[in-house]
């Protein structure tokens, strides 16, 4: 199978690429200008696309709500239609933050969406491109990915470890910490399976259990063996231009009972994540 992936530098791309999928950045196309994107994927002809890039300047995005709704709204989009007409099996990456956050029951897949900030406003634009393409696409969201890669809230931990003794981290805010690599290879077999153009549609995925920032900064200490208090305070003690959403469960039953695709438990990957850090930065 030759995967067509959008993305090179992000936790997932670099994933995907160690996999052996074909990866094309920015220096290739710019998806700030779609309009190539349908003669690049004629040209590769793969027989899947998976959509791994996109405008993630959470905060940012308040103020370039424009460019973030083309990378992340016109331009998946736009591969969607160009697979849709080539009948090529597409994978569209999306997020938890299509929700707004409220109660605390996991989100399903069919769960009314209501954005809180430009970005998860952005990113629900990409989902309804997609679905309106009408092809063999999966919308795949997902939360907190953490890798050795990239910047994420994993490393970002670890280099305040080293400078810190005590930390405040947001305690009211709960997420499924998602490994990249878990994301990647799940990408990697819905594409495979959708063949199948019955098992098309939007499904969760994330990682179990689902844990607070506060208790996740814990984690990552615990790991890596720096000696770090955490205090865990609510968000609003933590102002940012975006608003987070607090509650980030995902139900990602949907996706298991159709692709057979398990949530991965992010402890034992935030391990490898953590050792693989320090050996970089010893």
């Amino acid at each position: 199978m030759t995967v067509l992936v959008f993305g090179k530098t992000g936790q997932v791309a670099l994933a995907l690429g160690r996999m052996g999928a074909t990866c094309v950045g920015r220096e290739t196309l710019d998806l700030a200008r779609p309009d190539g994107i349908g003669a690049l994927i004629a040209d590769v002809a793969p027989t899947a696309v998976i959509n791994a890039a996109a405008y993630t300047a959470v905060d940012k995005a308040e103020t370039e709500e424009a460019l973030a709704t083309v990378i992340n709204g016109d331009a998946p989009g736009a591969m969607a239609v160009a697979c849709a007409a080539r009948d090529i099996p597409f994978v569209h990456i999306s997020t938890d933050y299509v929700f707004d956050g409220s109660g605390d029951a996991p989100w399903t897949p069919d769960a009314p969406t209501a954005p809180l900030g430009a970005y998860g406003r952005s990113k629900l634009a990409g989902e309804i491109a997609v679905s309106a393409a009408s092809g063999r696409a999966v919308v795949l969201r997902t939360a907190a990915v953490f890798s050795a890669d990239g910047a994420n809230f994993v490393k970002t931990m670890l280099r305040l470890g080293a400078e810190r003794d005590v930390l405040n981290v947001v305690a009211d805010q709960v997420t499924g910490p998602t490994p990249a690599d878990a994301i990647a290879a799940a990408c990697l077999e819905i594409a495979a399976q959708l063949r199948d153009a019955d098992k098309a549609g939007t499904y969760h995925f994330s990682g179990q259990p689902s844990v607070s920032w506060a208790d996740f900064a814990r984690a990552v200490f615990a790991a890596s063996g720096q000696k770090v208090a955490v205090t865990g305070i609510p968000g609003r003690d933590y102002p940012t231009p975006a608003k987070r959403p607090s509650n980030s469960r995902l139900d990602c039953a949907t996706l298991t009972d159709t692709f057979g695709i398990t949530p991965p438990a992010w402890q034992p990957a935030l391990r490898q994540v953590v050792t693989k850090v320090l050996e970089a930065s010893a």
